[in-house]
């Protein structure tokens, strides 16, 4: 099961790109038209040039997903245009887009909400351990076993 959280890059290609390329040919694509390391977990999104399907590709540290998604009826009526490789998205724009829809026109909410430090943490930066660190250490022992 492939699941798109606030964590992953999510790379939108802004050129249409020729869906007869499987994973080897987008892969290349990737590193050749966009710069990117296909290989680096972000998430690349693609279109033909009708605009009538899509493609996302990423690897999950175990190989390669392609999925693909035909649109029975229309097309999409946004892609972006800009004179660079690719666009940036939110996971909440690309829900919006694969529902056929202009992610730039509607409002979404962050997907971030800033962690204030608490006092374990702040002590434990003073010993030289980033807070993110010791959030992830403390998680770590909430879940082993006791």
């Amino acid at each position: 099961m492939l699941q798109i959280t606030p964590h992953h890059r999510l790379r939108l290609a802004v050129e249409p790109a020729d869906f007869r390329r499987g994973i080897d040919g987008l892969t290349a694509l990737c590193r050749q038209s966009l710069g990117e390391d296909p290989f680096c977990g972000s998430i690349f999104i693609f279109t033909n040039r009708s605009r009538n399907a899509v493609k996302i590709l990423v690897f999950d540290g175990n190989g390669f997903w392609l999925c693909a998604k035909r649109f029975s009826k229309g097309r999409l009526p946004w892609w972006p245009t800009q004179n660079l490789p690719s666009l940036s998205l939110n996971p909440s724009q690309l829900h919006i887009l694969l529902a056929q829809g202009n992610p730039m026109d509607a409002s979404t909410p962050s997907d971030w909400r800033p962690l204030l430090p608490t006092p374990l943490d702040a002590t434990k930066e003073e010993n030289g351990q980033t807070a993110q660190a010791s959030l992830c250490m403390s998680t770590a022992a909430n879940l082993l076993p006791t």
